[in-house]
């Protein structure tokens, strides 16, 4: 396993100087990774790939991840609204593939208007379900024509709530070109999950792990809230065996990348 980082790069690539690369190469990763809004995609222009692309051979880092952000969901069900994410992905995995990027992530969405990591009771609808299969196969034809692998993000607020659904979604659509993101610490829902995490964890993996070849590196811990609060924090400072984890993973994929994020800089 090889080690990446997410958040020292602006979204926006056309910003990316030397000093950012600098700063990231110091602190030792060899993968980055950034989350490009979806909205700017049609002002990218060839000349804005090869700076990227140049940059990044420069400083010797892979590029890991080029992910696209976007408010809209992808089981609305105003076609409008799907078929303008459509849209954006069409676009955003074209340039990923030019930057040659290995995985584009992108994301389910929700149906609660407060983002994309809501909570909403009609996202775990039948009806909600086969709207995502259905806008997954517009988009699969597209990754297939832009030569891009999607990796999709999952959380247990989300339709993709638990490893069950991820796997099954991968499996009806049946592409290469459509695979998972490792979020481990997004399928932990119940207190005796956290209290015998590493038996979660080989279920994770077990269940999505062969269908996620890009890990999200994060740890969790209990809050102190009167009903359950299970919550981010830094990596080997909460509840989870991360060695045993970082073992699952590179048992699967030996040779791909942890991504560290949502951390602050210093």
């Amino acid at each position: 396993m090889r080690l990446g980082i997410v958040g020292m790069l602006p979204g926006d690539f056309r910003t990316h100087t030397d000093e950012h690369f600098e700063a990231i190469h110091q602190l030792g990763f060899t993968g980055a990774g950034f989350h490009f809004p979806g909205h700017l995609c049609e002002e990218i222009t060839p000349s804005d790939i090869q700076a990227c692309t140049s940059r990044f051979s420069k400083h010797n880092i892979d590029l890991v991840q080029f992910a696209i952000t976007y408010p809209e969901c992808l089981f609305h069900p105003d076609p409008t609204i799907r078929q303008t994410v459509i849209d954006k992905i069409e676009k955003g995995t074209q340039i990923a593939a030019d930057l040659s990027a290995p995985y584009c992530l992108i994301r389910p969405g929700s149906l609660n208007p407060a983002g994309s990591w809501t909570p909403h009771r009609d996202n775990h609808t039948p009806q909600a379900w086969d709207q995502l299969i259905e806008t997954l196969q517009h988009i699969i034809p597209i990754l297939e024509k832009n030569g891009a692998t999607a990796i999709m993000e999952t959380h247990l607020v989300s339709i993709l709530r638990n490893p069950e659904a991820c796997r099954q979604m991968i499996e009806m659509l049946n592409s290469p070109n459509l695979r998972l993101v490792m979020d481990y610490v997004n399928h932990f829902e119940t207190l005796q999950h956290v209290y015998h995490s590493q038996e979660r964890l080989d279920h994770i993996f077990d269940v999505m792990g062969p269908y996620s070849p890009i890990l999200h590196i994060k740890d969790i811990t209990l809050g102190k809230g009167l009903v359950l609060h299970i919550e981010e924090t830094i990596p080997d400072n909460g509840e989870l065996d991360l060695e045993h984890c970082f073992q699952k993973f590179q048992n699967q994929f030996p040779n791909a990348y942890g991504l560290i994020e949502h951390l602050p800089i210093d």
